[in-house]
């Protein structure tokens, strides 16, 4: 099973960057993702450090909120 995590664009020089969530903050590549649609600010989802897709700030909150509340559950 793979799992990506969204996380917020913090530093971009495409195609790498820092992206973080909660505190966290790690080397992205971007390259999966189109230049002209990615800013600091956006969220994406990383998997195995990679962008591979944007998504809202209201999708990231919700399932940054259901991770949460499934490792409460662990």
């Amino acid at each position: 099973m793979c799992l990506g995590i969204p996380m917020k664009i913090v530093e971009l020089e495409y195609p790498m960057g820092i992206c973080e969530v909660d505190g966290l903050r790690r080397k992205v590549n971007f390259q999966l993702l189109p230049e002209k649609e990615l800013k600091i600010g956006d969220y994406v989802i990383v998997h195995v450090g990679f962008a591979i897709q944007k998504l809202s700030p209201k999708e990231a909150e919700e399932t940054l909120n259901f991770l949460k509340e499934l490792a409460q559950h662990a």
